[in-house]
């Protein structure tokens, strides 16, 4: 008989934020029980989990709303102690704005934060020293709003997907500069391989499908970028359109699909229940799927590859996938105010 999924989770803790809460909700991984909730500004979006200093990093994003229909950019990063559940420090980064995508280098005790551009500056990543908790810098990525964030496991390597520009930016983080753009559509998500070589990018950008249909480009799924020579040299290709994207531990892709319906009153349609689709990252294999709730934004996995947590901003849950059996094991609901719900998620292992 297979060994359960929740043996070995006593003390690990889901943060998961909630857009319109606007709270992080606190999760014993273990029972699946609600411990705790922190309330931030408005409207919080992605979390981090820095484990060498036990600190949360949470972006506020938004006065209300999302990218490209919003009130207002807002400038500030809370900072979580997430074992007392108490906020440290709210920082703000104006005249930076937009916080979004977020990426940590424990090594050199950087944390990178995605922002949006302005008319007197294009968007960018901030570089936050960990120690000082103070921005050390800002790295240019020629495009107007950078979403999502990553870096390869060397540290040396950025990528900043970009909704509106039709390249992925690639910065040298040792120089502090942007070095090229490969090119694909709109992106959203993003994921680098373990070693480094490939780029998992989530393209095209929802609203670039109709243009990639009429140029007889693949429409929906997943552009592979080689690292070595900063080219597109694969597609993975997927039912619906895929917003997040994440590695586990142990090699599996995971893909979150949008999945719409017509809607009268709507022109983007409304949301139907998605789906959490796997793949190997080695092979580019499909190895099976699982129909989640509506709206699947972002994922995250637990540290030994075997759950993952698909947060559904629509149905404002966080669905729990047993990664071996590739079925559902639970599901959180997180309370909202508005119709934006489940948004960040951040898998916290027990203190030594």
């Amino acid at each position: 008989m297979p060994q359960s999924p929740r043996i070995g989770r006593d003390g690990d803790v889901l943060a998961v934020v909630s857009q319109t809460g606007p709270t992080v909700e606190f999760f014993d991984a273990a029972s699946d029980q609600h411990v705790g909730t922190v309330e931030v500004p408005a409207q919080p979006h992605e979390l981090c989990f820095d484990p060498t200093r036990r600190l949360l990093w949470c972006t506020i994003t938004y006065h209300s709303g999302y990218y490209h229909a919003n009130s207002g950019r807002c400038t500030e990063l809370t900072v979580i102690d997430p074992d007392t559940r108490r906020i440290v420090e709210v920082i703000d980064l104006a005249p930076e704005h937009g916080p979004h995508g977020l990426a940590l280098d424990t090594a050199r005790h950087r944390l990178y934060v995605s922002v949006e551009g302005a008319e007197d500056r294009p968007g960018g990543v901030v570089v936050i020293d960990t120690e000082t908790r103070r921005p050390v810098g800002r790295i240019d990525t020629d495009a107007p709003g950078p979403h999502w964030f990553a870096i390869d496991p060397a540290g040396t390597t950025g990528y900043a997907t970009n909704k509106e520009a039709p390249f992925v930016s690639v910065v040298d983080l040792e120089r502090g500069v942007m070095t090229t753009k490969v090119e694909v559509p709109g992106s959203e998500g993003l994921a680098v391989a373990a070693d480094g070589t490939r780029v998992f990018v989530a393209a095209p950008y929802a609203n670039s499908v109709r243009d990639a249909r009429t140029e007889g480009r693949p429409v929906t799924g997943l552009q592979i970028i080689d690292a070595g020579t900063a080219s597109v040299v694969g597609n993975l290709p997927t039912e619906h359109v895929v917003v997040p994207v994440h590695l586990t531990a142990t090699g599996l892709l995971l893909v979150g699909e949008q999945r719409m319906e017509r809607d009268p009153v709507s022109q983007l349609g409304r949301h139907a229940p998605g789906r959490l689709s796997v793949f190997s990252a080695g092979t580019g294999e499909l190895l099976g799927g699982v129909e989640v709730r509506r709206g699947p934004l972002t994922i995250t996995s637990s540290p030994d590859g075997r759950l993952a947590y698909v947060a559904c901003i629509a149905s404002s849950t966080v669905d729990i996938v047993d990664l071996e059996t590739r079925r559902l094991a639970a599901r959180l609901d997180i309370a909202k105010r508005g119709e934006a719900g489940a948004h960040g998620l951040a898998y916290i292992p027990r203190a030594a």
